[in-house]
């Protein structure tokens, strides 16, 4: 019996030959929303700020009134990053779903408000920054949502991840440097153009 080849992907997974994954919302209700505290990059936080009359109209009454008061933000750290406040034990802008990928996705980009360590899951990067999926106890996941458990489904994650791939690629690229932080910067046309030109010999000296 031949192994079925696995598709073309834009960016190196680690466990890609072994990895299942399929996203069932609404039917789970949203666990991984569940007192769901993201690290955000610096841009992520400015772009939310900026766009915040946008999303308020749409989270749960007590998110919005923590919003208010205290921000969407709290102290806690992850990665050198702070992290997302949670109201009632949900993320402050889950309301039956992501309020930041439905305000995204109604003009046209479902991420473009959500930070990235949100759009792509259940990928992840390890300190090397190479990519893989999130699966029970690898890597040391702690997280025991059933949807990262490798019985759970019998589809291949990268089949039923073709946004969060093209979207991690996009990340890879620098395409999605106004983030900041971690995430690469978009390269300058002329350091592109100039990486791309073959380095000149330099002349031996006698």
């Amino acid at each position: 019996m031949t192994s079925k080849a696995l598709p073309t992907l834009p960016i190196l997974v680690e466990n890609a030959a072994t990895a299942t994954f399929d996203c069932v919302y609404p039917t789970c209700g949203g666990s991984c929303c569940k007192q769901g505290r993201p690290p955000l990059e610096p841009g992520e936080v400015r772009r939310i700020e900026e766009n915040l009359a946008k999303f308020l109209p749409h989270v749960r009454e007590k998110a919005r009134k923590r919003i208010e008061s205290e921000g969407f933000m709290t102290r806690r750290k992850k990665h050198g990053l702070s992290m997302m406040a949670v109201s009632e034990g949900w993320c402050v802008f889950e309301n039956q779903g992501c309020v930041l990928h439905k305000v995204g996705a109604k003009e046209g980009d479902r991420f473009k408000y959500k930070p990235w360590a949100c759009a792509v899951f259940p990928l992840d990067r390890r300190d090397d920054d190479s990519w893989y999926v999130r699966q029970w106890k690898l890597h040391g996941e702690a997280w025991d949502l059933f949807c990262l458990n490798p019985k759970e489904s019998k589809k291949p994650a990268v089949s039923t991840m073709q946004g969060e791939l093209e979207f991690a690629a996009r990340l890879d690229s620098g395409a999605e440097g106004w983030r900041g932080g971690s995430v690469p910067k978009p390269r300058k046309k002329k350091a592109a153009k100039a990486a791309r030109k073959p380095a000149k010999k330099r002349a031996s000296r006698k």
